[in-house]
């Protein structure tokens, strides 16, 4: 049709540029990849590509840890858990924050893959699709808390703390947390309504309208780094309970699929201008001294992966990420 023929050869024209420009500067291209991945929303999977990913998940949480001087894991879901205490404090409201996480994640979705037999991608949940509403309960009306096909709903109101008791995850004991500490406890959740203005379309728009990446990453991650709630802050605080846990928040299968949108957010960002697949920046530690964050830099996966520079993480259809988003 002849009046989409425009905008078509410019998006065809736009899209040559940033892989000409990948390549020029010896980023991999799909190519490499023995397959390719494509991250979906949590809604557009069909109810059998759902339970796939939650009985994924819930192998995860039956399997023996890996790591024999770990003495508080006691699955593999315990174990990511558990390092992404001991290293948070290096990881948030820094340089390496969205490129650690991005790893993270592609290591979560590894072991999903190759230790339980899941095959699809690592799926996102849209958290702006159900803020855009005049029905206050919106967003805990979305499909992700569904009982049967979501990952189960609010803690229950009658008990201290509020525990998980609908869906999958019901009753879900976890061995890390709350916060630092190494305590059994249950999965807790505390639904919180007042930061839905955090996580709206205009929200992700301005966003990723950011000039540079470290205003980008300073407006996506929220508190410490910004004096109000932004949406990666914003998303966990609104569950609540461990996902609010700057610590322990990985203890809700929530995390992933959070932290997928924010990766998706920040992949918007990179390919909407020439250069920004390379572009990286921020201090590498709270206090001082800092250095400055290069693609350089090594991201510390401990025991759940190799250290690598940020550099081999930045382009997720690269091999051996071998991903992108719908």
């Amino acid at each position: 049709m002849l009046w989409c023929s425009t905008p078509l050869l410019l998006n065809l024209l736009y899209f040559a540029l940033i892989l000409h420009q990948g390549a020029a500067q010896g980023v991999q291209n799909r190519s490499d990849c023995p397959h390719s991945l494509q991250r979906r929303e949590w809604r557009t999977l069909s109810s059998a590509e759902q339970s796939n990913y939650i009985n994924a998940v819930l192998c995860l949480q039956k399997l023996r840890p890996t790591d024999p001087n770990n003495k508080i894991a006691q699955s593999r879901f315990d174990e990511f858990q558990g390092f992404h205490i001991d290293i948070a404090n290096d990881v948030h409201a820094v340089g390496q924050f969205l490129p650690w996480h991005r790893y993270f994640l592609a290591r979560y979705e590894s072991a999903l893959r190759d230790e339980c037999g899941y095959t699809g991608a690592q799926p996102y949940w849209n958290w702006s699709i159900d803020v855009e509403s005049d029905d206050p309960d919106s967003l805990f009306r979305s499909p992700i808390f569904d009982s049967t096909t979501g990952f189960g709903g609010n803690g229950a109101h009658a008990t201290y703390p509020r525990c998980v008791t609908t869906g999958p995850f019901a009753n879900l004991m976890l061995n890390y947390g709350p916060g630092r500490r190494p305590t059994r406890h249950c999965l807790t959740r505390a639904f919180d309504n007042s930061l839905k203005p955090y996580l709206t379309h205009a929200a992700v728009a301005n966003t990723t309208a950011q000039s540079s990446f470290e205003a980008f990453r300073t407006e996506l991650e929220g508190q410490p780094v910004t004096t109000d709630y932004r949406m990666h802050d914003a998303g966990h605080l609104s569950v609540g309970g461990e996902l609010a846990n700057v610590y322990s928040s990985p203890g809700d299968p929530l995390f992933y699929v959070h932290h997928a949108n924010l990766d998706r957010i920040w992949r918007m960002w990179q390919l909407s201008k020439p250069g920004r697949m390379q572009e990286i920046s921020g201090r590498s530690t709270v206090d001082p001294p800092h250095e400055n964050v290069t693609l350089d830099y090594p991201l510390n996966m401990g025991p759940l992966g190799p250290t690598i520079p940020i550099r081999d993480i930045m382009d997720t259809t690269a091999s051996p990420w071998c991903y992108d988003y719908a």
